[in-house]
């Protein structure tokens, strides 16, 4: 393979220390994940002087990203200087937050589904007898859908999958060619009578004008080496950057202060001096992260001045989801490239044959032969070496299924236990409900079918506890006795406070969120620009 040039996306000019502290600005950011940078684009276009704010740093672009530690969890963006306490559900009892510039875009695999029309619609048998579903509807976000998808230039396929919502435009990219393993996949699933399609991908297959994608095997939960994944860093801050907008990483929003009704101050400290500092702006926008920003909300006691303050930190949801490890009889990606294309939604919305209790069910999704580094980390020493080579024989799906909003499943804090920052601990309590974890044994089921019918001998499930998918703790609505914010996200109590990031969201359907955080994002961007 060869060696990528070294790429370094960070700008040169910036000094956390040279900023001037007394600045007014119109928008302060925090937090540059798709909820940020999206509603950023609005602000900075419409000629906001915009400060973003993000606790990470820059991701670096070099060899290093395709070695056994380039993996998230193993990097040094996995973040615990904030320790998440899990007193129920997670896969560690310690766990930490994922944080760059981008967010967690520069690691993720890509996958940009649009959340299908039925899914913003009330639904009892998952949200139960008080059944409101989303303040806006599928229409209302169709055109954000279709402008964050021109901005991450998106790659895909349309006219396949029979849940696809309309659409006012087409992919901006058409998908790349199939792995020989993908045909495997997807010719057992035609032969089930499903209907598997392409993943929809921010990947670069078709600008000439940069890096366009070598198909190597480090691309999900792995930064890109040469640049070519369409993520935050790559894409889009920099542009913002050269707009005018100016970002300080590394900076810990530890407080926001309110006095009469509105965000007079945002105050931070610089993970690299210590320093302490409060920036001022007619709009704050929160985007910190489903647990970052119901965190700072509770670190803040903004949940004393909100009528539905009482929620904040609740209804935390995770997509209930496996992945179903297919074991071949030798390498299962004997081409040794990339293979997470594709995607089935045939059980999306339920199957009376095989589950006829059941309405929704969810999403299978194409997943690559797992990294060996993450073994090694796992099982340390030799034992570690040794079964982090079988990984060569295993290929499979993610089942994603629709968790159900629980009121119980939440982020609180304990305020006599602090960080070295002085934020509060944070403490994540969660569980799945018995429908989640039916439904899933159901989908698991079906994927095994289709597994087999590629030529796997065997199976193993792994099932997925982190908070990777993690949304729905500063939900909005249109009753403000169960949302903290309004239909258009802002938060209820507090005039200029605004939050765009995956807690904003009542349901979390069966599909990776990223693009939904996105365009809401864009939807809410637009609305502080015209109040």
């Amino acid at each position: 393979m060869a060696q990528p040039e070294k790429l370094n996306f960070a700008p040169q000019n910036l000094n956390p220390k040279t900023s001037n502290l007394f600045m007014q600005y119109d928008a302060i950011i925090i937090g540059s994940g798709f909820g940020g940078s999206m509603a950023a684009r609005k602000l900075v276009a419409a000629g906001m002087k915009v400060l973003m704010l993000e606790r990470g740093d820059w991701v670096q672009r070099g060899p290093e990203n395709w070695g056994l530690r380039g993996s998230l969890d193993l990097s040094v963006h996995n973040d615990k200087s904030t320790p998440l306490n899990v007193a129920k559900g997670g896969n560690k009892k310690v766990m930490g937050l994922y944080t760059a510039v981008g967010g967690p875009s520069a690691f993720y695999g890509g996958v940009s589904f649009r959340f299908r029309e039925a899914d913003f619609e009330k639904n009892e048998e998952i949200e139960g007898k008080n059944a409101t579903g989303w303040p806006i509807s599928y229409a209302d976000l169709e055109p954000y859908y279709t402008e964050a998808e021109q901005i991450l230039q998106i790659s895909g396929e349309a006219g396949i999958d029979p849940t696809e919502p309309k659409r006012s435009a087409e992919f901006p990219q058409g998908p790349a060619p199939l792995a020989d393993i993908s045909k495997k996949v997807k010719s057992s699933a035609e032969r089930l009578g499903l209907h598997p399609f392409q993943l929809p991908l921010a990947i670069n297959y078709e600008d000439t004008s940069r890096k366009t994608c070598i198909s190597c095997t480090t691309c999900d939960t792995f930064a890109c080496a040469i640049g070519a994944k369409n993520d935050l860093s790559t894409l889009v801050i920099p542009k913002l950057q050269a707009d005018g907008m100016e970002l300080l990483s590394q900076m810990i929003v530890t407080r926001l202060i309110a006095e009469n009704g509105q965000i007079t101050g945002v105050e931070a400290v610089s993970k690299t001096t210590g320093e302490r500092q409060v920036f001022k702006a007619k709009y704050v926008v929160l985007a910190a992260g489903a647990l970052g920003s119901p965190h700072l909300l509770l670190a803040s006691s903004l949940e004393k001045l909100n009528p539905g303050g009482q929620v904040i930190g609740r209804y935390l949801m995770r997509h209930v989801n496996a992945i179903i490890f297919g074991i071949f009889p030798g390498a299962a990606d004997k081409e040794r490239r990339f293979h997470k294309q594709l995607a089935i939604l045939d059980y999306y919305f339920g199957d009376k044959k095989i589950a006829p209790s059941f309405g929704k069910l969810g999403s299978l999704q194409q997943m690559p032969t797992p990294p060996m580094g993450l073994v090694q980390n796992e099982v340390p020493g030799p034992l570690g070496v040794l079964l982090s080579q079988g990984v060569r024989l295993l290929t499979g799906l993610l089942a994603i299924v629709e968790d159900q909003p629980q009121f119980s499943n939440s982020l609180t804090i304990n305020p006599l236990v602090k960080d070295g920052f002085g934020l509060p601990q944070p403490i994540i309590s969660h569980e799945y409900s018995q429908r989640d974890e039916a439904a899933l044994k159901i989908l698991t089921k079906q994927g095994k079918k289709i597994m087999y019918g590629a030529g796997a001998i065997a199976h193993y499930i792994h099932q997925i506890r982190t908070f990777s998918h993690a949304v729905g703790t500063v939900r909005m609505g249109s009753e403000a006795a169960t949302s903290a914010l309004d239909e258009n996200c802002e938060f209820r109590g507090v005039k200029n406070l605004f939050v765009t990031d995956g807690s904003v969201m009542p349901t979390s359907a069966a599909l990776n969120p990223s693009l939904t955080i996105a365009a809401n994002a864009l939807r809410v961007g637009e609305w502080i620009v015209g109040m």
